[in-house]
């Protein structure tokens, strides 16, 4: 069997009795929240030591109950429901962004399937399920996930919350086609849509080096996804209040915020099953010590890799403006659809070369011949096609520069040029006019003054 494609054995999965299926749901439930109490903590920690703040410090050690505060906070807050809400989807809104959060840590490993581990005298992977077509499983129910914020937006009966909602769909259209090329290019490699079989196939190698643009990409389209800065646009509250969830207050605005960072675990952990070898530990620790990858450790590797791919998240907050509207849909449109589609036809080419058995050496010189082909076909493209513009723009005199267009002073713009300032008189002869001296070159409106007075 090539190395390059994993063996899909999924034997071991279904084989758990019901009150094991019941602990392992409720331990990724549990994971999953205590996650999220964390990482609002560590937020909110990591951007006050940015921004040279304290950042919370009151409840509990070092602030560290913070998030379970404000839990309990919007919890005890009056629930109110607008008049012009149509009200069953807007109660049911922020369930839906919700439940499909949780949905997708199903199938993500924590630990590899042969490895099993002893759950009360009973042998059980450290995995609650798997199929042979989990990723697909993990992109349909992070779209169903989208609506709930459509909904909310539409449901609200105002204007903000419906811009958001239709931010939120366009964003979903442009950023799930990039995503889903970079969820291919991972398939033609492992030859499988199995998480589990997806991490054994990095067992040499991890993809994030085989299949680096793949890698950049859906880190993108990861943060638009969950709608987090620097692409948070559907909330972005310097143009719409606070976007989808306006005319949301208590327990439901808790279980939006709370869906948002549900699915920056989830998406976290899709990205370190996929590019950054799942549960394996990383290579100096794996060199040197062959029990890295047995019993409990696997899941101290994954919680960590999990751990940093979050801070990078609260690092981009802390870091980067929010982008305009058109910037979003011209990074979704124009360079992640563009570059992910040729990336994945490179990859596909690369396969295909491999499986009929080519040396690495040939298929660097053909790929790396055919791009450079496409490069120098673009650029003789656009070479001619400025030479066409050029050819055809009119040449138009420079429009006059005015200090004051608009009502308000201001500085020439490059390229252009102020209004000659008229001569001043010499200073003799303004102190002449001022002490009533004589004014031998008067200009035209003194000449008129002292016609009207003769």
């Amino acid at each position: 069997m090539s190395p390059y494609l994993a063996a899909e054995d999924l034997s071991m999965f279904g084989r758990d009795p019901w009150w094991l299926v019941v602990i392992k749901a409720v331990f990724c439930f549990a994971f999953l929240m205590v996650t999220v109490l964390f990482s609002i903590v560590w937020e909110r920690k990591v951007v006050a030591w940015m921004q040279l703040r304290i950042g919370p410090n009151r409840h509990g050690p070092w602030g560290m109950l913070q998030s379970l505060a404000d839990g309990i906070k919007l919890m005890l807050k009056e629930d109110v429901i607008v008049k012009r809400a149509d009200k069953v989807v807007y109660v049911l809104a922020p369930i839906v962004a919700a439940i499909p959060a949780f949905m997708a840590i199903a199938v993500i490993p924590f630990g590899p399937a042969g490895n099993e581990i002893s759950i009360f005298g009973q042998r059980t992977t450290m995995q609650l399920t798997d199929l042979p077509i989990a990723m697909l499983y993990i992109l349909a129910v992070a779209s169903v996930g989208i609506y709930g914020i459509v909904l909310a937006g539409w449901s609200s009966g105002s204007t903000y919350p419906l811009l958001g909602g239709l931010r939120a769909c366009a964003q979903m259209i442009s950023y799930e086609i990039a995503m889903g090329a970079a969820f291919a290019s991972v398939f033609l490699y492992s030859g499988s849509m199995s998480t589990s079989a997806i991490v054994e196939a990095q067992q040499d190698r991890w993809y994030v080096v085989l299949l680096p643009v793949s890698f950049v990409i859906y880190v993108v389209t990861m943060v638009g996804e969950t709608n987090r800065a620097p692409l948070d646009m559907p909330e972005s509250e310097g143009d719409l209040v606070g976007g989808f969830n306006t005319e949301y207050s208590s327990i439901k605005f808790a279980m939006f915020m709370l869906a948002e960072y549900v699915n920056m675990v989830t998406v976290s952990a899709v990205t370190t099953t996929l590019f950054l070898g799942g549960w394996r530990a990383p290579w100096p620790v794996s060199t040197f010590w062959e029990g890295a990858n047995h019993g409990w450790w696997p899941m101290l590797w994954f919680v960590v890799k999990v751990q940093l791919l979050l801070f990078f998240f609260i690092w981009l907050r802390g870091t980067l403006p929010r982008v305009r509207y058109d910037q979003l849909m011209k990074l979704g449109w124009k360079v992640l659809i563009p570059v992910s589609v040729v990336w994945l036809m490179l990859v596909a080419t690369v396969r295909t070369l491999r499986n009929e058995n080519y040396d690495f050496a040939d298929i660097a010189l053909y790929v790396g011949g055919g791009v450079l082909a496409l490069l120098l076909l673009s650029f003789v493209v656009d070479m001619f096609r400025e030479r066409t513009k050029a050819a055809e723009r009119p040449v138009e005199p420079p429009a006059g520069f005015d200090a004051t267009a608009g009502g308000f002073p201001v500085p020439p713009l490059p390229g252009q040029e102020l209004p000659p300032v008229p001569r001043r008189r010499p200073r003799r002869e303004r102190e002449l006019i001022v002490s009533g001296g004589p004014d031998t070159q008067s200009d035209g409106s003194l000449d008129g003054k002292e016609a009207s007075d003769g």
